[in-house]
């Protein structure tokens, strides 16, 4: 089994990004950081690394998605509250990026998300209880 999960994302321009999600709260390990990568600590198993479009083409033979115009990716984080869920959508909005859909409240889940500069999408959940039975 996996003890560790790497999500790579293409990106623009690293510095930028590393600010934006900076301003989110997150952290870098400067281990794994240099002109063309970083590895931002999402939680402790959990990391991302953000490569520069050059940097990413080294590992795909695949023409790199244009996250603003399709989706390549949804990453799905878990949060603590509510609270939490709105509080980082704001920062990233507040730090440049944009939400891209109306808040969700299922009753037993709330989730909201936000599009970072690259245009990746961020789904944010608050599991308060498990779902109802079919």
């Amino acid at each position: 089994m996996a003890t560790n999960i790497f999500v790579n994302l293409p990106v623009r321009d690293l510095q930028a990004s590393i600010k934006f999600f900076s301003h989110l709260g997150y952290s870098f390990n400067k281990n794994y950081t240099d002109e063309s990568a970083t590895c931002m600590i999402v939680a402790e198993n959990i990391y991302v690394m953000l490569l520069t479009e050059a940097r990413f083409k080294e590992f795909t033979p695949k023409p790199i998605s244009d996250a603003h115009t399709s989706t390549e990716v949804l990453v799905c984080l878990t949060l603590s509250s509510r609270e939490a869920v709105a509080a980082m959508v704001a920062k990233a909005i507040e730090a440049g990026g944009s939400a891209y859909k109306e808040p969700q409240d299922h009753g037993f889940m709330y989730g909201h998300g936000y599009q970072d500069l690259d245009g990746h999408l961020w789904e944010l959940v608050y599991m308060s209880g498990e779902p109802p039975k079919q």
